[in-house]
């Protein structure tokens, strides 16, 4: 049975950093982090292909956040720095259902972790 578990968030204020994981059992695909704020639809946010040597970004977090991959360990991570009042949300960690390659697509994602809690505060 798949299984993502997400960790990491928090409260931190603006400017701070906070570095999420996901511990994902199963096949070694693509993964990406979505996020989903109050009132709003979910949105991509950044995604690494299997083996970590490409990664895809947001606009609006690039240059402020790295997503990394440890196969070895079977982990995910978004590590997030500089972080703003507007990036408060709910962090979703996602596995794509076949693809290798780094993808935004949501609908190529089939597996969801249960989501965590980021909040900045201003």
């Amino acid at each position: 049975q798949v299984q993502l578990v997400e960790s990491g968030g928090g409260l931190v204020q603006a400017g701070g950093s906070l570095r999420l994981s996901c511990a994902a059992s199963g096949r070694t695909y693509a993964m990406g982090w979505f996020r989903q704020a109050p009132g709003k639809e979910r949105e991509f946010v950044a995604a690494v292909n299997w083996n970590g040597a490409s990664t895809y970004y947001a606009d609006s977090v690039k240059g402020r956040f790295t997503i990394s991959r440890d196969n070895a360990k079977n982990t995910v991570y978004l590590q997030m720095n500089n972080l703003k009042p507007e990036d408060t949300a709910i962090y979703y960690c996602a596995r794509s259902s076949s693809s290798l390659r780094v993808t935004f697509l949501e609908y190529e994602y089939g597996d969801w972790g249960q989501g965590t809690q980021v909040t900045v505060s201003s």
